[in-house]
């Protein structure tokens, strides 16, 4: 059946008899397709019955179907016209692992950052309802995960009073990325418990009329429900209906038939109204079902058996976020007021290490990053040395936490932001470009990036040690250099660079900030062996404080300087280092080329695709040499 379904038209031809089996068959293509072609698996595999069901259901696009974050979304680009691209997801110039509104129709709303559909598809219904539009439906799909993120909350209060037209579809699965934590999640384990409560809600609510009742009836169906539920659920009144939601659920996610006829019943209600379905993350992959956190992107992996086809790690250099990990519980075994604080990524950045070693040390505080940095200060303030680890793309969404009440305060605040720069096939959403050039400007704060692991773990002791104040330490996603990561930790001087190479009568000088630095060793490699040519090359280690004696010296040696960078050129490190030499060596002739990420949103593909495009892989340091 799948063959002929190429849009949610196709799909409405099929009797609803036949939905099962089409679930099927969508499952296993996106298990046989994502086998060889790594992308989101378990999350997408998990929503394939709701999937069916809200095309089947709904006019889109029309109506307007938002996914939160996009996980979840790959049956959904299967359904609308993107089958035969589906092979091409999450590489250069095929599809983007998220919903993006300039790739298809159907994705109403970008997504790739969680909380966010709730808000999106109230101000859809708004402008719909401003528009004289009536019967448009507005649809948002978001997990249990991503409703503990503040914006969730935001949305769901100022729907509930607008009467605007909004379905809001909880996809409960009891895992995020890693297991969901906090009382939402508990909130949601005792509803699902509370069926027979629910059961006769339903009940009354049809016989009373449903939406065609009278006030008087309205009146009389809200106190047979507080009393009905002061009987069943006495600990545990809804959430959602003291939000103003019509609530309905839970009810299992996975029997598609059922949801058509949910669904097809609540398109013809009125006003903000919440569907609670229960979902298996990994459904239909045993080893995803076992194991939903590690298959939440498994790469590559045996169609049949699920099994993952993973290379040997012996003798390879370890992942920057491992390195993180291991070291701060080496930190914390000597250092007592060390804590570690993710915001619902302990196994990507690594923190679970700590948190099965040193439980009562570690939080998880679920998908709130604003939360997340406030929290580490006031740990801070009390004591404590806080290492607050976040995706440089979702430190985006805690600046104002970091401006006021981290640096403002000048709180002892260690930010550890992991996948800074480039990171490859998640594309534009996830890309951490922009953390230099943000955080640049803010007073009380030091900003540094290490070139290999062994800079990592001195960023990191010297971090923890009295009288350093706020720190934020860079790095990237993926493998570091050496593969003798556990060097001997020592303090770093603060704002001061280190030389890694430099020739008498070299003209020209790279500084690079991080691990693309490594690049630039290669490059002056190049240079030597086949153009002849000798070039300085400057690990600067700090962005803030900037090493101006270091840059003082470059100046009055080299007549071309190249800054090195993997953040935006707007506003970052090689602006910093520009910015120092008009003001203060105007008199000099000094070419400055600046090497960095242009002034455009980066798509997805491999990340030596990515820096060729963005003109900072090894070639375009050569070329600019040259020049």
């Amino acid at each position: 059946m799948l063959e002929k379904i190429n849009s949610p038209q196709d799909l409405k031809q099929l009797p609803v008899t036949d939905l099962p089996a089409l679930s099927n068959e969508v499952r296993q293509y996106i298990i046989d397709t994502l086998a060889d072609h790594p992308g989101h698996l378990a999350s997408s595999l998990g929503t394939v019955e709701l999937t069916v069901a809200l095309h089947y259901v709904f006019n889109t696009p029309d109506d307007k179907l938002i996914w939160d974050v996009g996980h979840q979304a790959y049956g959904h680009k299967i359904l609308t016209g993107r089958r035969s691209q589906f092979s091409s997801i999450r590489t250069y110039g095929g599809l983007s692992g998220f919903p993006k509104m300039s790739e298809s129709e159907y994705d109403a709303f970008g997504t790739g950052h969680s909380s966010t559909s709730i808000s999106a598809a109230l101000g859809m219904a708004m402008a719909s309802k401003l528009q004289g539009d009536t019967t448009r439906q507005h649809i948002a799909v978001i997990g249990d995960g991503s409703m503990t993120g503040g914006e969730a909350f935001e949305a769901l209060n100022n729907a509930g009073v607008s009467k605007s037209n909004v379905l809001v579809v909880l996809n409960d699965n009891g895992i995020s990325i890693d297991k969901s934590v906090g009382g939402l999640s508990r909130y949601l384990v005792k509803i699902e418990a509370s069926r027979r409560y629910n059961n006769i809600k339903n009940r009354i609510w049809e016989r009373s009329g449903g939406d065609r009742r009278n006030t008087r009836s309205k009146n009389f169906f809200q106190r047979s429900l507080a009393s009905v539920r002061s009987l069943l659920v006495p600990k545990s009144a809804n959430l959602f209906e003291a939000f103003g939601f019509r609530y309905f659920g839970p009810i299992d996610g996975h029997d598609v038939e059922n949801l058509v006829e949910v669904l097809s019943k609540l398109k013809e209600i009125k006003g903000p109204k919440l569907l609670h379905i229960v979902t298996k993350k990994g459904k239909g992959l045993k080893e995803a079902e076992k194991n939903p956190i590690t298959y939440h992107a498994p790469g590559k992996f045996d169609a049949e058996t699920g099994e993952r086809i993973t290379g040997s790690a012996d003798g390879k250099p370890l992942r920057y976020q491992d390195v993180f990990g291991k070291t701060i519980v080496e930190l914390a075994e000597k250092n007592p007021a060390i804590v570690g604080i993710t915001p619902a990524m302990p196994t990507g950045c690594s923190l679970n290490i700590m948190m099965e070693q040193m439980p009562d040390r570690a939080f998880d505080v679920g998908i709130a990053e604003q939360h997340a940095v406030t929290f580490a200060a006031g740990l801070a303030a009390q004591g404590m040395v806080p290492f607050c680890n976040i995706y440089s793309s979702f430190m985006q969404r805690a600046y104002d936490q970091v401006v006021h009440d981290v640096a403002l305060q000048a709180l002892p605040v260690v930010i550890c932001l992991d996948r800074a720069g480039l990171v490859g096939d998640d594309g534009s959403t996830h890309h951490g470009v922009f953390d230099l050039a943000c955080l640049r400007p803010i007073p009380n704060l030091t900003i540094c990036a290490p070139m290999d692991e062994h800079e990592l773990r001195d960023m990191m002791f010297t971090a923890q040690l009295p009288g350093k104040g706020a720190v934020v330490i860079r790095y990237p996603r993926g493998a570091s250099v050496h593969p003798d990561w556990q060097s001997e930790m020592k303090e770093l001087p603060v704002g001061k660079g280190r030389i890694l190479q430099e020739k008498e009568g070299s003209a020209t000088a790279i500084l690079s900030l991080g691990h693309i630095g490594n690049s630039a060793l290669a490059a002056a490699e190049i240079l030597r062996d086949e153009h002849k040519k000798e070039v300085d090359i400057y690990d600067m280690r700090f962005l803030k404080p900037l090493d101006y004696e270091l840059i003082d010296h470059v100046v009055a040696h080299h007549s071309h300087i190249i800054t090195l960078e993997d953040g935006v050129k707007s506003g970052g490190f090689g602006s910093a280092v520009l910015q120092y030499i008009e003001e203060n060596h105007s008199e000099k002739n000094v070419k400055v080329t600046i090497l960095g990420i242009p002034d455009r949103f980066i798509p997805h593909g491999s990340i030596q695709q990515l820096q060729k495009e963005c003109g900072i892989d090894i070639p375009a340091i050569v070329a600019s040499a040259l020049d």
